[in-house]
């Protein structure tokens, strides 16, 4: 496991995921083209220095929603810097992300529906916030393996920390494998 940049930081972690087209094209050509504007949007949030971690794309099945979705492309990010985990942080960047969502053409129709792009804020170190628009850590991360195999190919090269009480990523990727095999 890294230290953060600095001793008091914490690991954030970002989920992406797209399976209908934006204006940026098909899917991947989406979660490609967010890239540099997440990257700028989270360097001028955390307003110090940040390291980020992207995972490769992965295509995966769509899970609960309504039937007949395209496969997702999903991908995860973790980042690594000084600011302190915070609420009110954790809120703005909220709003940030979710502007970047409908900057792609998020619309919201349906509960776990098809869309052009999803920003899911994992969890920010062991920040706990229980709001309608914001849970951290996002209550089911650790139940999706379209979560898991993205950010266990990040740690596999740059191992980061989990929330604390949760069993190593490789567990829980297995633990999902083997509840879809039942």
């Amino acid at each position: 496991m890294i230290e953060p940049l600095d001793s008091r930081g914490a690991a954030l972690v970002i989920g992406l995921g797209a399976n209908l087209p934006s204006p940026a094209g098909e899917p991947s050509e989406t979660l490609r083209a967010v890239r540099p504007q997440l990257e700028s949007l989270l360097s001028t949030w955390a307003g110090d220095a940040c390291l980020l971690h992207w995972s490769p794309l992965v295509r995966t099945a769509p899970v609960g929603g309504p039937p007949g979705q395209p496969d997702y492309v999903n991908a995860a990010l973790v980042v690594r810097l000084v600011r302190l985990p915070s609420h009110s942080a954790a809120l703005e960047l909220l709003q940030g992300l979710q502007q970047l969502e409908l900057a792609f053409g998020r619309q919201r129709l349906e509960h776990w529906g098809p869309r052009s792009l999803d920003l899911d804020l994992l969890w920010w170190g062991d920040l706990r916030v229980e709001e309608l628009e914001l849970q951290l850590p996002h209550p089911r991360w650790h139940q999706r393996a379209f979560v898991l195999a993205p950010l266990l190919a990040i740690e596999r090269k740059t191992p980061f920390p989990l929330p604390t009480g949760y069993p190593p990523l490789a567990a829980l990727l297995e633990a999902t494998q083997s509840h879809s095999a039942d």
